[in-house]
């Protein structure tokens, strides 16, 4: 099972416990985590090893070599965007071959969501990704678990928010801290996914904002050095761009066009 330590997997860990089925439990470090949700994971794996379940952190590789959110933005030479998702990719969504792999994903979550199915056979495209629903007596996912091929489960793919909150107050789960400082969502700091909240998760943890400028700094001068294109000319610039601030005007992105600021 894949637990990042948000409400959704927190669920899905639950019912894989109640279930009594056997699984290994693992945590994606993005490197981007807050540090509550870090100390929050390595409590509930100290709790899960005296239960006898497997747990491990799965740390980063990029082409074969460990890696983190910071050299990710110098080697890909560009920031994460809402459409350039890169560092979920990488940092995320490593595969488990000939696994089936247990989500937290929710239809509701999102619009690229909605189609998603209680199972899934990935493939190299969302057009080649085979859906299947127990609910319908689909039995169909018997052939590819026996070709070995990774599958991913979604235990809560319909479940709403209301539904998810409901049940981890009947449960007593512990949640993660973060949550309880106001934020609705738990990941990584800085998410473009996040919108304006950024702003207050820099505010919250002020360390991060000085990585990501670090970062984009070093992906300046290695842009640069190798003659790319560039419109920005500092890791301010940058930052600012990132953030949707209107007080860059002008802004061309990597491809040339003129990005359209928020108003």
């Amino acid at each position: 099972m894949a637990y990042s330590g948000g409400k959704d997997s927190e669920v899905c860990l639950e019912l894989c416990r109640r279930a009594h089925i056997p699984l290994e439990v693992i945590h994606h470090l993005t490197t981007a985590d807050a540090p509550e949700t870090i100390y929050h994971v390595q409590n509930v794996f100290r709790q899960l090893e005296l239960e006898g379940i497997a747990c491990a952190f799965h740390k980063p590789l990029y082409r074969g070599k460990p890696t983190s959110m910071w050299s990710l933005i110098v080697q890909k030479g560009w920031p994460p965007t809402r459409k350039q998702r890169y560092c979920c990719q990488v940092l995320k969504e490593s595969g488990a071959p000939h696994r089936a792999v247990a989500l937290g994903v929710r239809a509701a979550e999102s619009q690229n969501r909605k189609d998603s199915a209680v199972a899934e056979q990935q493939g190299s495209s969302r057009r080649e990704v085979q859906r299947f629903d127990f609910d319908n007596g689909d039995e169909r996912i018997v052939a590819p678990c026996q070709q070995k091929a990774e599958i991913k489960i979604h235990p809560i793919v319909d479940w709403s928010d209301s539904d998810v909150w409901s049940f981890l107050r009947d449960a007593k789960v512990d949640v993660n801290p973060v949550y309880n400082l106001g934020f609705q969502r738990v990941g990584c700091v800085g998410c473009p996914m996040a919108g304006k909240v950024r702003y207050r998760e820099f505010r919250v943890w002020p360390a991060f904002e000085k990585l990501y400028r670090t970062a984009f700094d070093k992906m300046l001068h290695r842009r640069w050095a190798e003659g790319k294109l560039n419109s920005w000319h500092s890791a301010d610039e940058v930052f600012r761009w990132w953030m949707e601030d209107r007080n860059v005007t002008g802004q061309l992105d990597l491809f040339g066009g003129e990005v359209g600021l928020p108003t």
